[in-house]
C-alpha cells in the first residue's frame, strides 16, 4: 500500500500540497490509487463521526477532484450553509421517490464528461443494522464501478485505493467490497454498520 501514498512532491499545486501538509500536520496520510474511469460512485465507510467529512474534504482538496456528494434537500434550504454545501459539491436528493432518483440521477451522471459522487451507505453518524442499498442500484443503472474509500482512524490513514466492477451478483458483490473495508476502523467502531445491503423498499421514504 505505501505505494499509493500521495507525497506532497506528487501534487502539481500549492493548494493541493497545502491540504496534504494540513492532514499530515494532524497525523493523517492518504493513499490514491487513480479511478478507474470518468464516472463512478465513491462508497464511503465507516462514518461514524463528524470529523470524517473534515478528513474527506481535506483528502478532496489533495486530489483537486470535482468529487460530489449527495444529501436531503433540506440541508440546501438552509441560509448560507446551503450555498456553502453546493459549493463544496454537495447536491441535493429528494428521498421520497427513491426508483425516480436513482433514474434520474444515473442518467446525470452518464450525461457528464466526469461525474464521481461520494456516498455513505450507512446514512448516519449512529449505529443501524445494515447499508441502504441505494448506492448500489445507482452502480447497476449507471454502469459504474464502485471507488471504496475508509477514513481509518486507528492507522490515520484516508484511503482511495480499491475498485469494485459490479456483475448483479449481489452476494458476490458485497463480499468484494467487504473484501476491501477490512480491517479498517472508524472513530467509534460501536457505531459502524454490518456490511450488508438493507432490502430495497418499493414505497416512498419519508
Amino acid at each position: 500500500m505505501s505505494d499509493f501514498q500521495l507525497k506532497p512532491a506528487d501534487l502539481p499545486s500549492w493548494s493541493q500540497r497545502t491540504a496534504l501538509r494540513v492532514l499530515g500536520l494532524f497525523g493523517w496520510r492518504m493513499l490514491y490509487r487513480p479511478l478507474p474511469g470518468p464516472r463512478g460512485i465513491a462508497v464511503i465507510y465507516p462514518h461514524t463521526s463528524n470529523w470524517d467529512f473534515m478528513v474527506g474534504l481535506f483528502g478532496k482538496w489533495a486530489l483537486n477532484l470535482p468529487f460530489r456528494w449527495l444529501a436531503k434537500d433540506s440541508l440546501f434550504k438552509l441560509p448560507v450553509l446551503g450555498k456553502w454545501f453546493r459549493a463544496l459539491g454537495g447536491e441535493p436528493v429528494e428521498r421520497g421517490t427513491p426508483s425516480g432518483t436513482i433514474k434520474l440521477q444515473a442518467q446525470r451522471m452518464n450525461a457528464a464528461d466526469w461525474y464521481w459522487v461520494g456516498i455513505t451507505p450507512e446514512a448516519t453518524r449512529g449505529y443501524r443494522p445494515n447499508w441502504k442499498s441505494g448506492f448500489y442500484h445507482l452502480a447497476l443503472e449507471a454502469k459504474v464501478p464502485l471507488a471504496l474509500v475508509y477514513i481509518d482512524y486507528p492507522n490515520k490513514t484516508l484511503g482511495l485505493v480499491d475498485h469494485v466492477f459490479l456483475t448483479g451478483d449481489q452476494e458476490a458483490d458485497m463480499a468484494a467490497i467487504r473484501a476491501g473495508f477490512e480491517g479498517h476502523q472508524g472513530l467509534y467502531p460501536r457505531n459502524a454498520a454490518p456490511i450488508v445491503l438493507q432490502e430495497r423498499r418499493a414505497d416512498p421514504r419519508d
